[in-house]
């Protein structure tokens, strides 16, 4: 029990960021557009929300870690214009346009660090993200004390966002027409629906949730912002995405999966069964998962036909 106790909140911790990002890298392969630049989007979001914390708490108070977390949004948003432009209105190749915004995002961000900061990296938050018991919640015999004492909010907000964004992609008109484009997009189109609007609904959904991510990230775990603040976060964002098999609710168990993975690098030393383990070896276990997922440990997935495919009205 003591156990779980130390594994269940850690695991959650590490797996919101994963989970945010994941979703957005959903919306925009469902529509079509590969986005490999989940990392970008995350070093942006982590970056805006660093300074907007740093320099508007006096503002916001203890709301400030929430406020941050929307100018994330919309900064990764309108990031993630980049690559809708590049991808979508100019028709370059979405991998290449991709690894563009991965390279701009960390290049512009640490810019500006040394340019604000005058050295390598932000000061660090004085309200972040911290641990709580949830009301009520926490009380429950044996499961409160595992799932919802000593937790962070954004851990069952992240959750919350997955089962939104499985309602909108699969019950909604929305998300019907946006599987269609990135399914058929001429076949979308033939019946009115406008193929590169909604693919630009998407990239931007996806540079939003990025953004979160990388914000999330930075406000619960880095408290503070340089050049390793993600590293590798959005790739592993990318794999949970394929891992869960463009599907929310998959993405999400994989995003746990992946954090679960993250957090044994964390506590691995306190845990009996792990203590013996060389530290080097909890450290690498993440991407070691990531890569035997996506070798096809857990059979094949298959990406939405049109994913990556320039669509050219007119064309066959």
């Amino acid at each position: 029990m003591e156990i779980l106790m130390i594994i269940i909140p850690t695991t959650l911790l590490w797996a919101a960021p994963l989970i945010f990002t994941a979703l957005g890298g959903t919306f925009s392969e469902r529509s079509g557009v590969v986005n490999i630049g989940l990392e970008g989007l995350m070093v942006i979001g982590a970056f805006t929300a660093i300074v907007f914390n740093l320099t508007f708490v006096d503002v916001f108070g203890a709301w400030t870690p929430w406020v941050s977390l929307l100018a994330a949004m919309a900064v990764g948003a309108l990031f993630s214009l980049i690559h809708a432009v590049a991808s979508i209105t100019f028709r370059a190749n979405q991998t290449v346009s991709g690894v563009a915004i991965n390279l701009l995002a960390a290049g512009v961000a640490l810019f500006l660090v040394k340019y604000i900061y005058g050295k390598g990296q932000t000061d660090i938050i004085q309200r972040g993200f911290s641990k709580i018991d949830i009301p009520i919640l926490s009380d429950i015999p044996i499961i409160g004390p595992l799932f919802f004492s000593n937790t962070y909010y954004t851990s069952f907000v992240a959750i919350f966002f997955a089962v939104v964004a499985w309602y909108v992609i699969y019950k909604t008109k929305f998300g019907l027409r946006l599987r269609a484009v990135g399914e058929h997009p001429m076949a979308a189109d033939t019946m009115g629906i406008n193929v590169t609007k909604m693919r630009y609904y998407g990239v931007l959904i996806s540079g939003a949730l990025g953004g979160i991510g990388g914000g999330v990230y930075a406000q619960a775990i880095s408290s503070d912002f340089g050049h390793a603040t993600i590293s590798g976060q959005g790739f592993m964002a990318l794999a949970a995405m394929i891992f869960g098999k463009w599907h929310p609710l998959g993405a999400m168990g994989a995003a746990i999966f992946f954090g679960f993975a993250q957090s044994l690098s964390i506590i691995g030393s306190s845990l009996p069964f792990l203590e013996n383990i060389p530290n080097v070896y909890l450290l690498i276990a993440p991407y070691v998962l990531t890569i035997i997922a996506l070798t096809g440990f857990i059979g094949r997935a298959d990406a939405p036909k049109a994913s990556g495919v320039p669509y050219i009205k007119g064309s066959r």
